[in-house]
């Protein structure tokens, strides 16, 4: 916890301000237990009516103290806490919006929203409780045991044993709970990985008719969740009894042992209902001990959770020494590469080399898993290579900064990604030096004008988060017409030609040709129609070149470009 101190320094002045009117609420609710118990013995036993009237005055006064020492100390407890919550949701945003996709198959998407949510949240109740209670409950508990032996320290014996007991009861708590509470937020995250996955695969589901099979297995982790919470729940439920019991049994001794000594005139009765008094603000204090007890294996195991993201090296990270291309050509070329996924026992690319050169268009093709996209993802370094070099324009990627790496860049995924917006801003998105003009360009170029044109906005009709009311072709053109916008050196099309008719997609390919001419494009595609044109073709297999050259070249000596385009193609279209 005292790492996450960094994020509480400027609010340090509410804090303090803060811990200042918990002690002076604590102050006031000491005292006025002493003003009843001077009423009692001076002034109801003597009949004194101005000495009661005098106190009462006093008793008030104090009491609207404590109340607005209360009321603002709350206020700036919650503003404290909010304040910390919000600066370490965004520390963790930022960071995880710099991890490389080695820190994100490592956590999982399910587990980060959860740390960024539910255990951010713990945390911030925790530092809640902390400023009101855990201030307070000390505070309180010692303050009414000083006063409780300077009443009468024989009766007071009492209250030691009774808070000794308690305590014990608390400790055992806090230690059977805090392995529940850390296994609670690993369940938290499958429960939420599960419903993403029926969510965001609610289509595939429905198509397989798995729903009964999904609703059960979300119904295992919601049972196993609900289990575990209710193991803890029953130990708080257990818990909170007891101390009522010991506090009760404490009142009646109090009262048991203080009426023999009242009947002995060795105290007086407004003593023993201060004392009584006293020992309720112990007691309610210590519950509130218990509560943050309740409360500390779960914030603990929260933090734990967020600690290990903000702690996670980068895999991928700036040089030291950065390097720096001043007249960007867009020359790629791969040298030897060799790469493996983390935990693999085989590459998926094994001595891979080629040249993409500006103003020719370089496609790639091959079967399933032959590593096609993989040559992509190296580009925009989402992973690093084992062996070999990429470079580009001469320079190995690896000593160029990522973000200047991916601002010569224009990447469309093989599935197509919109964001919730407008469809200007999706295609803007890209770049922001992006004009209307270009806007309407880059559509022109993806054929996407037609269909955006017939929507009720245009350019400035929404898009439903995932573009979910969009057809697949339709989030494909909008995915090439945000790429085509940023006017990038290096263009990278990941088969993203799949969803489109064969007219369209000619038409696509024809406008690109001329926007993109003195471009690096290098395109990755399953269908050989869509890449027949191009001016070298590398064929891939096994993660390994085996052929390079054009479609004509290809076909004369590489085997498994022939296998490829005759599967696709007749010898009557080829012809």
């Amino acid at each position: 916890m005292k790492k996450f101190l960094k994020f509480l320094k400027p609010y340090r002045t509410y804090i303090f301000v803060s811990l200042g009117l918990v002690f002076l609420q604590a102050l006031s609710e000491l005292y006025l237990p002493d003003l009843m118990s001077d009423i009692v013995n001076y002034g109801i036993v003597n009949g004194d009516i101005g000495y009661i009237l005098r106190k009462g005055e006093l008793m008030i006064l104090i009491a609207l103290g404590g109340t607005f020492a209360a009321v603002v100390s709350s206020y700036l407890s919650a503003q404290s806490s909010m304040g910390f919550g919000k600066m370490l949701r965004e520390e963790i945003f930022t960071k995880v919006e710099n991890f490389s996709l080695y820190e994100f198959n490592k956590f999982g998407t399910a587990s980060l929203i959860t740390r960024t949510t539910n255990d951010v949240n713990q945390l911030q109740i925790a530092v809640l409780m902390g400023l009101r209670m855990v201030a307070r409950a000390p505070l309180m508990a010692v303050g009414s045991i000083v006063m409780t032996v300077s009443k009468d320290t024989r009766l007071s014996l009492i209250v030691f044993v009774s808070v000794f007991v308690v305590l014990s009861l608390v400790y055992i708590f806090y230690k059977t709970a805090t392995p529940i509470f850390r296994a609670i937020q690993k369940k938290i995250d499958r429960v939420n990985l599960i419903l993403r996955e029926n969510l965001t695969g609610i289509r595939v589901i429905r198509a397989f008719n798995k729903i009964d099979y999904e609703k059960r297995r979300f119904d295992v982790a919601n049972r196993d969740l609900t289990e575990t919470s209710m193991k803890v729940n029953r130990l708080v439920s257990g818990l909170m009894p007891l101390i009522m019991l010991i506090s009760n049994l404490t009142f009646i001794a109090l009262i048991w042992f203080g009426g023999i000594r009242i009947d002995r005139g060795q105290m007086q009765v407004g003593d023993l209902m201060a004392i009584i008094q006293y020992v309720m603000q112990i007691m309610f204090s210590i519950v509130m001990l218990s509560m943050i007890f309740v409360m500390l294996p779960r914030a603990s195991a929260s933090a734990l959770r967020i600690q290990e993201v903000l702690d996670e090296p980068f895999k991928i990270k700036d040089p030291e020494k950065v390097e720096e291309i001043k007249d960007v050509k867009g020359v790629i070329e791969f040298k030897n590469v060799t790469f493996r996924y983390p935990g693999a026992e085989e590459p998926v690319l094994y001595d891979v080399s080629f040249k993409a050169e500006p103003g020719k268009v370089t496609a790639i093709i091959g079967s399933t898993g032959a590593g096609k996209s993989t040559i992509l993802n190296l580009i925009l370094r989402f992973y690093d290579i084992n062996e070999g070099s990429i470079l580009v324009d001469g320079v190995d990627i690896r000593n160029l900064k990522q973000e200047n790496l991916r601002s010569i860049i224009g990447y469309v995924p093989q599935k197509a990604l919109l964001f919730s917006g407008t469809v200007a801003e999706n295609i803007r998105f890209g770049s922001k030096n992006v004009t209307d003009e270009d806007i309407k360009r880059a559509a022109d170029i993806a054929q996407a004008t037609e269909f955006v044109s017939s929507m009720m906005n245009g350019f400035n009709s929404e898009v439903s988060q995932g573009g979910v009311n969009l057809s697949g072709g339709q989030k494909q053109r909008l995915a090439i017409a945000r790429a085509v916008a940023k006017k990038a050196r290096i263009y990278l099309f990941d088969d993203c030609f799949s969803a489109l008719d064969f007219k369209t997609d000619l038409k696509v390919r024809t406008a690109l040709k001329k926007e993109i001419k003195d471009a690096t494009v290098i395109i990755v595609a399953q269908r050989a129609a869509t890449i027949m044109n191009a001016d070298q073709i590398i064929v891939l297999h096994e993660g390994k070149v085996v052929g390079i050259g054009t479609h004509n070249e290809l076909m004369k000596y590489c085997d498994v470009y022939k296998d490829i385009v005759s599967s696709q193609i007749s010898e009557e279209e080829l012809a």
